[in-house]
């Protein structure tokens, strides 16, 4: 059980990069001398020092070391990235037994890291709470697993099954479905994710700027679907508040914050492969209706958030369905959410 609580520990140290460390994973590390711990840190920020190091800064009498556990929640890293092989600092510590909560499954490091701590003589304990290091970095592991981004589809529909009302030829504007409070935790949920995907018509029917501004955190990066081009050039999204990707089948070019990148067809299939190669690792969907579908119907979704309004359309552009049971749902104010996962 004391693996357990330390290990728990190194989670809600994780945690606390969410939005600011990918595509890297979330990392807590805490060091324990005497069933006390002596030195502890996360993951801060992308290209920062790992977990290790700022867990080993924080140790005031160095001595205890030789004695100490090490408790990771990931198996440390073996090579140079942007930061030394935090293997080599451990070793280097005298450390004598290190408790990882699951293995990294980036081929880089997939391991290594434990092979050298054996080889150097420390005890190596896996698979302490490996499930919940795992569901920690879901996005992380289906990344370098699956070879794609993890998906989250969004959206919001009226108590009678409306995402939008009706367009006509000069409506533009957003038909606002949740309470005013709920934007706070819709923006949260953009600043855990690597980039924003949206189709053509949300940018010509709501001008959207995508960004984080109800809640104090990074915007992700932008990305349009536009087949043909038919978005003008004063839309919010080209604005220098975020990098902006926008997929399209005529032309490559760049533009200050703006790349245009041309594909052979806007399927869900091509644009996850295309963000995977940019080391994207997750996807927040917003929409339109037609947009998110296609990632239902493809089955190409890992998690899906839909949030219910007290409000009516009685007539409009229908939500997208889901053919499963919710597995949580709570309520945001007046609003209720639901949370579907497809696994």
């Amino acid at each position: 059980m004391e693996h357990e609580k330390f290990m728990q520990r190194c989670l809600e140290l994780a945690a606390i990069g969410s939005g600011y460390v990918a595509p890297n994973p979330m990392v807590g590390c805490v060091i324990v001398a005497n069933d006390l711990i002596i030195g502890e840190g996360y993951h801060k920020i992308f290209g920062g020092p790992h977990a290790e190091v700022n867990a080993f800064d924080e140790v005031e009498n160095e001595d205890l070391l030789s004695s100490a556990t090490l408790y990771v929640s990931l198996e440390p890293c073996s090579h140079f990235g942007k930061t030394p092989p935090c293997v080599d600092l451990i070793i280097s510590k005298k450390i004598q037994r290190v408790v990882i909560g699951c293995r990294d499954s980036n081929p880089a490091v997939s391991g290594k890291g434990i092979d050298r701590l054996k080889r150097a003589g420390i005890e190596v304990i896996e698979g302490v709470l490996e499930n919940e290091c795992r569901w920690l970095n879901k996005r992380f592991f289906t990344f370098h697993e699956r070879q794609r981004p993890y998906v989250v589809l969004k959206w919001a529909q009226t108590q009678d099954g409306y995402i939008d009302r009706i367009r006509g030829e000069a409506s533009s504007g957003i038909n606002w479905v949740t309470s005013e409070t709920t934007k706070s935790l819709v923006h949260k949920w953009r600043s855990e994710e690597q980039s924003i995907l949206v189709g053509r018509n949300t940018i010509i029917n709501d001008n959207p700027s995508l960004t984080v501004r109800e809640y104090d955190g990074r915007n992700p990066i932008r990305i349009v679907i536009d087949s043909q081009l038919q978005i003008s050039g004063d839309q919010n999204i080209y604005s220098n508040e975020a990098p902006t990707i926008v997929f399209n089948r005529l032309k490559n070019d760049q533009k200050e914050n703006v790349e245009w990148v041309k594909i052979s067809e806007t399927s869900t299939s091509k644009i996850l492969e295309e963000l995977y190669k940019r080391g994207i690792s997750s996807v927040f969907v917003e929409g339109g209706s037609r947009t998110l579908q296609y990632f239902i119907i493809d089955n190409v979704w890992d998690e899906a958030r839909v949030l219910v309004g007290n409000t009516w359309f009685n007539e409009g552009v229908k939500a997208p369905v889901i053919s499963k049971i919710p597995s949580d749902s709570y309520k945001f104010g007046e609003d209720k959410v639901y949370i579907y996962y497809r696994k």
